[in-house]
């Protein structure tokens, strides 16, 4: 792990690697929307409402996956300290925020011809939207945080903050079963799925490959800020030489 911790050796494997998920990521979603809208039945009791899974499901795997990834990052940061640690956990929140952004979207145009309302205060749904809101105060956390220490680091506290909001994954995860909620239960565990195999396996399709995209996005996001980083450096070089 230290090895790929510098960033040279890292951008010498990102650069090659972000366009192969990029371009695969695509073509996964493209196969299994085109799967998911044409070439499966609609469910028996939600008809065509159901399709929207394709997009809903990814969405709330991605946003508690990149969540899960923050703070994995905060942890390296803290006990490590490897210098790409910090940038990666910049580089997850915003893609983070806007797949969980975007369950909470599907799941309210799913909920509306489903259980007759927009929203519903039950632990699923409040559990995500604190999840969104978590995103929102790590992105302000670090952004005060890059202009006051520069780069790509993170902060102490914005680390804290990272595993600190870890609780809630477990907490979205369980709602269904720990509280009586309007959201159907888990519909796929380690024992099995309940979703019938003839609209299942599109589903594989759109989940690897919006994890094939958040992944290019987080790799272009990464190479960015070490870029931005490179150019400060310098700046900050030449500042110094003209001052002296």
């Amino acid at each position: 792990m230290h090895a790929y911790a510098n960033p040279t050796r890292f951008l010498a494997i990102a650069k090659p690697l972000t366009p192969w998920l990029l371009g695969l990521g695509l073509a996964f979603v493209l196969v299994g929307a085109w799967a998911g809208l044409s070439q499966v039945p609609g469910d028996y009791k939600q008809g065509e409402t159901a399709r929207i899974l394709y997009v809903h499901v990814p969405a709330a795997w991605l946003g508690m996956g990149g969540w899960t990834s923050l703070a994995l990052a905060g942890l390296i940061q803290l006990v490590w300290r490897h210098p790409l640690s910090g940038i990666a956990a910049r580089a997850i929140a915003v893609p983070g925020m806007l797949f969980t952004a975007l369950c909470l979207a599907t799941g309210s145009i799913w909920g509306k011809p489903t259980w007759g309302t927009w929203w519903e205060w039950d632990g699923r749904m409040t559990s995500m939207l604190v999840l969104l809101f978590l995103y929102a105060g790590f992105i302000a956390l670090t952004n005060g945080d890059g202009e006051r220490r520069g780069g790509g680091s993170l902060s102490r506290g914005a680390a804290i903050y990272a595993l600190v909001g870890a609780i809630n994954i477990p907490i979205i995860n369980r709602s269904v079963v720990w509280w009586n909620s309007l959201h159907q239960g888990p519909s796929i565990t380690l024992r099995g799925s309940s979703i019938d195999n003839a609209l299942l396996w599109p589903l594989g399709l759109t989940v690897l490959g919006f994890s094939l995209l958040f992944g290019a996005i987080v790799l272009m996001r990464m190479r960015r800020i070490i870029a931005d980083n490179r150019v400060a450096a310098r700046l900050r070089r030449l500042a110094d030489d003209e001052g002296q």
